[in-house]
């Protein structure tokens, strides 16, 4: 299923500045380009706000070709790197060699959607932040005059590993941190602060983790069904994926998805259906973005039956276009709450659980481990088909079991 033009805003003259950044193949950013560019010394900021015009009316072009949310997603975030290097280069560097940026949050992860804040950390050698004002501000000034929404904090690295002890948000923000300019090993000594074992160890931060997403679902009244789903916050949306990675990051060192399967956490067949919720989400909220033209996650009424012909769906005798593609978003949210269920229950009896207290014997196929019910072994269903029925015999048995 790829995306039709017809749901995208396009004029004539957005086509025509997608054609002067699009590479070869008539779809992606030419990058060699873009560098060209903002090395042309001639190119104020006029320039760069040209730039980006282009570089978003290429993006539509991309899209609607059919390229993946990730590849735009990554390609966006490429393209910010380049220009908040330049912008620092032309207001700031040279009067703070010392200074680091870092991409963090969702920038940092390099999941950047076209009008989502750009968090940025201005990382200081030391706390002397009065002799950075002027030039951090006329940094801020240059990328916000270029159109580009920058959220930054200015920060030590002493300042940073305090403010993560205090807060979780920006231990988690901080978590995602990744180098752009300056003395790199700079930011190298502030990651390994914020992972300090007094920073938000694996226990408690699970333990807040699994708080904020339970208050998060009962915002959305603890169901992924909403007619004008948050694609983003509500259950088995994009907010629960992360949380996810946020754990799996702090308990075992992971930055990636795929290392959920490499660690056993995840059967292939289940990690296929991860990646492949998270793109779909990843796309309702880029076409949102582009539709609207600006920061929207919601799925509104207004919004669905657009999305529906720009997705490829037509309306059909036995349903129509939109309750096609809302199908679709309820089976895959259905599918990516199961999979932060279960990987959640697993980190818990990693994180929380003695992992050494001995199994309660039930027979030889069902034993008690830390209050759940496990099997004796993986091939008890292949051996025992009735072990399925038993299994639940077992649990009404013992209501205390999980």
């Amino acid at each position: 299923m790829s995306a039709s033009a017809a749901g995208l805003p396009q004029t004539p003259a957005d086509r025509a500045r997608a054609a002067e950044l699009l590479a070869a193949d008539g779809r992606s950013l030419d990058f060699d380009r873009i560098n060209a560019r903002l090395a042309d010394a001639s190119s104020g900021l006029a320039g760069l706000r040209h730039l980006l015009a282009c570089a978003e009316a290429a993006q539509r072009v991309g899209f609607t070709a059919g390229l993946t949310a990730e590849h735009l997603l990554h390609e966006r975030s490429g393209l910010v790197d380049r220009v908040v290097i330049e912008a620092w280069r032309r207001t700031a560097a040279d009067d703070h060699p010392d200074i680091a940026l870092a991409a963090v949050g969702g920038y940092g992860r390099g999941e950047l959607h076209p009008y989502s804040d750009v968090d940025l950390l201005v990382l200081l050698p030391d706390e002397d932040k009065a002799r950075t004002r002027d030039g951090v501000s006329r940094f801020l000034a240059l990328l916000w005059d270029a159109g580009i929404e920058v959220r930054h904090s200015t920060r030590s690295v002493r300042e940073c590993h305090d403010d993560a002890q205090a807060d979780l948000t920006v231990a988690t923000t901080l978590m995602e941190s990744r180098w752009l300019f300056g003395p790199e090993p700079l930011v190298a000594q502030m990651q390994a602060a914020i992972n300090a074992p007094d920073v938000w160890p694996p226990r408690s931060f699970f333990e807040a983790k699994l708080r904020e997403q339970q208050a998060r679902h009962h915002r959305y009244d603890d169901t992924a069904y909403n007619l004008e789903p948050d694609v983003k916050g509500s259950p088995g949306g994009l907010r629960d994926i992360q949380t996810i990675g946020w754990i799996a990051q702090r308990h075992l060192g992971l930055t990636r998805l795929e290392e959920l399967s490499e660690h056993g956490l995840l059967t292939r067949q289940e990690l296929r259906q991860l990646l492949q919720g998270r793109e779909f989400l990843w796309g309702i909220r880029l076409a949102l973005h582009l539709l609207t033209g600006r920061r929207e996650d919601r799925l509104l009424f207004d919004h669905q039956g657009r999305l529906a012909k720009l997705f490829g769906y037509r309306d059909a005798s036995y349903m129509l276009a939109v309750e096609q593609l809302m199908q679709r978003y309820y089976r895959t949210v259905m599918d990516l709450g199961q999979i932060n269920e279960m990987l959640l229950q697993r980190f818990q009896e990693a994180i929380l659980m003695n992992p050494d207290a001995e199994p309660e014997p039930i027979d030889e196929r069902f034993q008690v481990r830390n209050g759940f019910l496990q099997l004796t072994h993986d091939g008890v269903f292949e051996e025992y088909p009735s072990a399925l029925l038993e299994l639940f015999v077992i649990l009404q048995q013992r209501p205390d079991l999980k």
